[in-house]
């Protein structure tokens, strides 16, 4: 720990929209001595880097590309009285709201009433992703792209392939067309598109071929890409031409910072066990936005933000404190996570409305959640992984529950 010591009421971590809306919100509510902590030199997040339509619809009544977006976040939180600090990384969460700071005065500690963790995710790269082949330049995510792309004014290949099908899978593809860069294919190893059907006519407008069921990849080249290899459905081995790989998707909590923490992480999501207030196992810590869970749009984030603030101002002003609590279990194969992974038995309102679910396989049945051999509630699904599922909580929180919830799909084909 630094000898030097501040303090604050507030303390967000990450100045994207989740950290900026929460942030603004929390002004709005009368909460004095919100403090955003932005280790980039701008604050604005994940937006800045995506010069393209359409942002700000639902939160801002506005449609809005993304550097736009992000500028307009940050101005509504300065309006506010937000005190934003970019340059300013976390290097440490220690108990009870005390953070360690490097700052461009140097090193500091920050003692906080709350803090809340708004880091967001980041892409898997190829290493995690267990790519094949050669390791040539040229081979990006979807950020580091649009980065060079809007940020940078660079254009790094003319004819990339593009690996996944998700919808940052498309932005990347807008992200080419503002360069000029033409990619030659979308290779997915699933059998379908991972975003909704309706983008599906998408690359075909922009005569781009989608490969799917793909596997076996293996990135070709010297210096630069030169082909992916892949194995298509039938065992044949194939290869595309490119001089680039843009390597989008399967995103990942960005929770180094959780590791060695008081807090504890849930295996499943990458993020934070929370309860349905959004705090963490340290009462202290709360988090909102896509650290809680990979990975939802911008305007989903700003929502759920904007929502937790009126949570945290409650419990600064009124803490909930040592309550007893139960486990949401995700006890299906079917199932990734489930998100609450805790339950608060407090007779408080204003938490989470629901619980959000994942999957790892297409499932259809009932989605059920069972305590003690009792079924509490159950719906009908039919869903697909990387499709958001919303599970009511008002039926679960029952004063008497003792045993964990736990979710699983009946008769699931």
């Amino acid at each position: 720990m630094s000898d030097r010591l501040v303090s604050c009421g507030i303390a967000i971590v990450g100045g994207g929209t989740s950290g900026l809306a929460l942030a603004t919100e929390l002004k709005r509510l009368g909460v004095d001595d919100v403090v955003v902590l932005e280790r980039e030199p701008i604050a604005g997040g994940v937006p800045r880097h995506c010069g393209h339509y359409p942002f700000g619809v639902r939160e801002l009544k506005r449609v809005m590309k993304g550097p736009d977006y992000a500028r307009t976040l940050v101005k509504n939180a300065v309006a506010a009285g937000v005190d934003i600090r970019t340059g300013t990384t976390v290097t440490a969460l220690h108990p009870d709201a005390r953070l360690s700071l490097s700052t461009p005065d140097g090193l500091v500690d920050m003692q906080a009433d709350r803090v809340v963790l708004c880091t967001g995710v980041r892409e898997s790269s190829r290493a995690q992703r267990f790519l094949g082949g050669q390791r040539p330049m040229g081979v990006l995510s979807t950020g580091a792209l649009q980065s060079m792309v809007y940020l940078h004014h660079k254009r790094p290949f003319k004819r990339p392939v593009i690996l996944g099908t998700e919808l940052v899978s498309f932005s990347a593809i807008m992200t080419c067309r503002h360069m000029g860069i033409k990619p030659v294919a979308m290779i997915e190893e699933t059998p379908r598109i991972t975003s909704r059907q309706i983008m599906r006519p998408y690359p075909a407008l922009f005569g781009i071929p989608v490969k799917f069921d793909a596997s076996d990849l293996r990135i070709l080249g010297d210096k630069q890409v030169e082909a992916v290899e892949y194995t298509d459905a039938g065992g044949i081995p194939r290869t595309v031409e490119a001089d680039g790989v843009i390597v989008t998707g399967k995103f990942r909590p960005e929770a180094a910072l959780l590791h060695a923490s008081p807090i504890e992480v849930d295996p499943a999501t990458g993020g934070p066990v929370v309860d349905q207030f959004g705090r963490t196992t340290d009462a202290r810590y709360f988090s909102t936005g896509n650290l809680l869970r990979p990975v939802e749009t911008s305007s989903w984030c700003w929502h759920e933000a904007v929502g937790a603030a009126k949570r945290i101002a409650d419990d600064l002003r009124d803490p909930i404190g040592d309550c007893p609590s139960t486990h949401l279990l995700a006890s299906d194969p079917a199932i990734r996570f489930v998100m609450p992974q805790r339950l608060a038995i407090t007779d408080r309102n204003g938490g989470m409305e629901h619980a959000q679910i994942r999957l790892n396989t297409p499932a259809t049945g009932h989605l059920t959640a069972i305590s003690g051999g009792k079924t509490l509630w159950g719906d009908f699904i039919e869903s697909r992984p990387e499709r958001r599922i919303l599970m009511p909580l008002a039926p679960l929180l029952k004063p008497d529950l003792t045993e964990p919830v736990q979710l699983k799909i009946i008769g699931n084909v």
